[in-house]
């Protein structure tokens, strides 16, 4: 199937794309790709090398007559969110990504396809392999681990980079030029507890939460999507207070940047009560189903009879848990008063897992404000701490403040418009860019992100528009040729 997305055009970033996602390369595992990104710098006969935390960095030199422009840096991230479908068979340590094309649509099959961030990689790799494309001078930087920590772009060093621009291709609507982004930190939640021996006289069910769309817990947060850990603990809870249900285990969702598509769960009930709870739960899933139906059509919600566990959750515990759950803000908390339409701060509540006498549940807390972001940690804490958790706040990363004044945002919004004969849109994202986190240690450098179409980010439903990927790359090499003269 490579062969199909190899004949595609731009030929030359789609080769790259598809040589990249033959390599591995989950967040926190980058070795491999690493290797392949410093392999393919010294290939060409360009300056390569890693900094302390293995961001690569490959400096190529201006071509004829680019000499005098300002250099810059052109910035994508090697990781890729593993997600997919629980009936897919699929080792993302060992496999490369399997594509194909679907219309004006590359996807991947039951997987997510690592266009997020992989089109940028493939962009810069063009660029630095070409030999008939004008541009300044240019610094790659591919750094690592965006997707769970931006440990890469926490961990770059100031004085390393020369540019005095900084471009980062991981925008993902095609109409979009991003000034801004919202910063993020970790709320984990953890506790141990008893479990107890189960009563007699119970019925054990297993309960099944999936068929949700998922996606970006930044960038689709807005979009009202079902996030399977409540529904589950909003059938729990429901179950718990009418039925004296009981818990064996939760598990639900995956990772903090992605909205959980599944949960599942073990429980007993009393064998005399069992007729009303099989009653009642087909009617709170139904209304559950009907509340979610325009945005989440294929959601499904299975109650199967299993043998009843060994051992349950102490009630005291569960019922605090569980209240602790239904208590936690999850999606929008407060919308931006100063750009229309941007959610300045959110949460996603993305993995629960409850089981052997052992409560983790992970959230990603985002915000554009600072303030804001801590506000929303410390009610979360708040909520679990009640429920007698240990709760931690690490990964904080800050937001990245928008420039409207910024001379290379007048570049691509110039060509943006002479290409399209429109205006681009000028906004600030709710995702957590690395360009705040750069911007630190590089307070003076001009920067803006970019990108083609892409949708289902962080969820197997991940596609790239073919269509948008051909505009995109022809902006590109519009906007080196453009870049300012030095002063």
């Amino acid at each position: 199937m490579s062969q199909e997305i190899r004949n595609l055009e731009p030929n030359q970033l789609w080769n790259k794309f598809a040589d990249l996602n033959a390599v591995p390369r989950p967040s926190k595992k980058e070795e491999r790709v690493i290797e392949f990104v410093v392999n393919f710098g010294k290939s060409l006969g360009l300056e390569t090398f890693l900094d302390d935390v293995k961001n690569v960095i490959i400096r190529k030199p201006a071509t004829a007559g680019m000499e005098n422009r300002k250099a810059i840096v052109l910035q994508s991230h090697l990781d890729m969110v593993h997600q997919k479908n629980s009936d897919t068979v699929f080792d993302f340590d060992k496999q490369g990504i399997e594509m194909y094309v679907d219309g004006d649509w590359v996807r991947a099959k039951g997987t997510t396809l690592g266009a997020d961030n992989g089109i940028g990689v493939a962009t810069i790799m063009a660029i630095l392999e070409s030999k008939d494309i004008a541009h300044p001078a240019i610094e790659a930087l591919f750094t690592i681990d965006e997707e769970t920590g931006m440990t890469g772009a926490l961990g770059l060093k100031g004085g390393i980079l020369k540019g005095e621009i900084l471009l980062n291709l991981d925008t993902e609507e095609d109409t979009d030029i991003t000034i801004g982004c919202a910063g993020g930190v970790d709320v984990t939640a953890t506790r141990k507890y008893n479990q107890v021996t189960t009563p007699n006289n119970v019925v054990g069910y297993a309960i099944t939460v999936k068929g949700l769309s998922g996606g970006h817990s930044g960038m689709d947060i807005h979009k009202g999507l079902g996030n399977a850990n409540k529904i589950m603990n909003r059938l729990l809870y429901n179950g718990l207070e009418k039925f004296s249900l009981q818990v064996a285990e939760i598990n639900g969702g995956s990772l903090r940047n992605a909205i959980p598509r599944e949960s599942s769960a073990k429980i007993v009930i009393a064998e005399k009560s069992t007729t009303s709870f099989i009653k009642e739960f087909e009617a709170l899933s139904n209304i559950i189903k009907t509340e979610f139906k325009t945005v989440e059509p294929n959601l499904t919600i299975e109650l199967t009879k299993i043998d009843a566990p060994a051992k349950v959750m102490d009630s005291e515990v569960q019922k605090t848990i569980v209240k602790a759950i239904y208590a936690a803000q999850n999606g929008v908390y407060r919308m931006s008063n100063t750009m229309k339409d941007l959610v300045e701060t959110s949460n996603n509540i993305a993995r629960i897992l409850i089981k052997d006498g052992e409560i983790l549940i992970a959230c990603l807390t985002r915000s554009s404000v600072e303030t804001s972001k801590n506000d929303l940690a410390n009610s979360l804490q708040s909520a679990f701490e009640l429920a007698s958790c240990q709760v931690t706040q690490t990964g904080s990363y800050p937001g990245w403040t928008p420039n409207v004044s910024s001379p290379i945002l007048d570049v691509l919004a110039s060509v943006y418009q002479k290409q399209n004969n429109s205006k681009p849109n000028v906004v600030a994202c709710h995702a957590g860019l690395e360009c705040g986190i750069l911007g630190t240690n590089y307070p003076n450098m001009d920067m803006v992100s970019f990108g083609p179409t892409i949708r289902g980010a962080h969820s197997p439903d991940e596609r790239a528009s073919i269509s948008s990927v051909q505009k995109y790359w022809n902006y590109v090499l519009e906007i080196l040729v453009n870049i300012p003269l030095k002063k």
